[in-house]
């Protein structure tokens, strides 16, 4: 089966689509012999699709790699170095391809899941998906209620373009500082530290403790793990999560609110409701329907 290049060069662990068409354009792609052009389509099982000379491996052979790994400050977020600044495939000592999928500022630090999957890395970084990253930042001052609003509504950068909204609430105390949870679902290049800058809430530090449902745990700067087949499929999709319900993902059974399970507290209750794009019995409804049954059963 044809399918664009890009793709094929996603799937066999070369990055996200767009890096894989930066790949393209750059004339590094060829197809049995010729030079390849973006759009360009191939089918592995006939045709031969190379990168800088080596053959695509056929899909069948694939094994994909997933490994969650705390990157320390002055590490670079790249598979390859263009300078001898340390990077982050140099602290994983595996053999094959690895990139990382939510990069992180020079001076950042926290979570990065390195992948050769490529599809799960346009996934997970492409905007349309709204994957959430949640950040735990320490500001050199004591933020206002103010500023606070401002952060959450959205701002508008140096460059015109305004961030989106965004889940900001404060954690604690730190000094003549603070530390502030910042949760979004968007990642314009030093948003953070922009923002910040703007507000006149200076960023000391930022650590990224999750990237979708993958969290960083008790990981410590430089140390790395694969991760758990549960913690895969929920990157995927593949489980039953909430998160999957808000994403419309799972097609929910509607239940009364009486026979609702326990686990799930009433505002998760009502997004499953929305899933189903139904709304939940109103309390006068429903003290109807029972005075219905009840009337029923006295004839």
């Amino acid at each position: 089966m044809e399918e664009r290049l890009q793709k094929l060069l996603a799937q066999a662990g070369y990055g996200s689509r767009r890096r894989c068409e930066e790949f393209i354009i750059a004339g590094r792609v060829r197809v049995n012999g010729q030079v390849a052009t973006l759009g360009q389509k191939a089918d592995l099982s006939v045709d031969k699709v190379t990168l800088d000379g080596k053959a695509l491996p056929k899909a069948e052979s694939l094994t994909y790699t997933y490994i969650a790994l705390y990157k320390p400050r002055n590490v670079l977020s790249a598979a390859e170095g263009q300078d001898d600044r340390e990077t982050v495939r140099d602290l994983i000592p595996l053999e094959g391809h690895l990139y990382p999928v939510g990069r992180l500022d020079f001076d950042s630090e926290g979570l990065i899941l390195m992948t050769n999957d490529g599809e799960l890395t346009n996934k997970l970084t492409h905007p349309k998906f709204g994957h959430q990253k949640e950040y735990r930042v320490l500001i050199a001052r004591r933020p206002d209620e103010k500023q606070m609003d401002t952060w959450r509504r959205g701002v508008v950068l140096d460059d015109g373009e305004k961030t989106a909204p965004a889940d900001v609430s404060f954690i604690s105390m730190s000094g003549k500082g603070a530390w502030i949870r910042i949760i979004m679902g968007e990642g314009k290049k030093r948003q953070i530290r922009e923002v910040g800058k703007l507000l006149g809430l200076p960023v000391v530090k930022i650590i990224r403790l999750r990237i979708g449902t993958l969290r960083l745990g008790n990981l410590k700067p430089r140390q790395w793990r694969h991760l758990t087949q549960d913690e895969i499929k929920e990157l995927k999709g593949e489980k039953g999560t909430m998160a999957e319900v808000r994403s419309g993902r799972t097609p929910v059974k509607r239940l009364h609110p009486t026979d609702r399970p326990k686990r799930f507290p009433k505002t998760e209750a009502r997004v499953l409701d929305r899933a189903r794009g139904e709304r939940p019995p109103t309390k006068e409804k429903a003290e109807r329907t029972r005075e219905d049954r009840s009337r029923t059963k006295r004839r």
